[in-house]
């Protein structure tokens, strides 16, 4: 198996400060951003210079407690 890119998931809480922080300090690119419906949390990918990172508000994705295991 090869992978040749990788996209980690961030949990954001705010999407106003994730959009400072990310774009306006690290001076990342917003390239798109997805909701289910208009009341849905958000999904969004950011990128700059070959770095992709997605950003999420669902609760379950990337909890900052969450222990995983490959056995």
């Amino acid at each position: 198996m090869n992978f040749t890119e990788t996209a980690p998931i961030m949990r954001i809480f705010d999407i106003g400060k994730a959009r400072d922080f990310y774009c306006g300090f690290l001076g990342m690119s917003w390239d798109w951003e997805h909701r289910f419906h208009p009341d849905a949390p958000l999904y969004a990918q950011i990128s700059r210079a070959g770095l992709v990172l997605h950003l999420s508000e669902h609760h379950g994705d990337r909890r900052p407690a969450r222990r995983f295991s490959c056995a």
